[in-house]
């Protein structure tokens, strides 16, 4: 995963979202079903055939990013949280325990 630390960051990594999804992962440091999202989220990049570009957002320490996202995005800032999204367009979204590897796989698959 990518760490996202500012807004220039975000919108390159949207701008790369062009032609090929990208997720956006927003964490919260402080939450358990954000870890245990994390954890789904580590296993989904783990996998040596995993492709698609991971952006993690910590929302404690990069609140302004994560902010900047719900806005650009026009989708509520929930934590946690995974967008995927592909030119400029979330094409699916889901927060708290429905993150899974699983439904990320499904999700793209549904989208592409």
């Amino acid at each position: 995963m990518r760490v996202l630390t500012s807004i220039e960051a975000f919108e390159a990594a949207l701008a790369s979202a062009a032609s090929n999804p990208v997720l956006f992962f927003k964490h919260s440091e402080t939450c358990g079903l954000s870890l245990q999202a994390h954890e789904e989220m580590r296993d989904l990049v783990a996998n040596p055939d995993w492709k698609v570009p991971v952006y993690l957002v910590s929302v404690q320490a990069n609140r302004p990013v994560s902010n900047a996202m719900a806005t650009r995005l026009g989708v509520r800032h929930a934590s946690p949280q995974v967008l995927l999204v592909r030119d400029g367009v979330v094409e699916w979204h889901t927060s708290h325990l429905a993150i899974t590897v699983d439904a990320v796989h499904a999700a793209l698959l549904t989208n592409v």
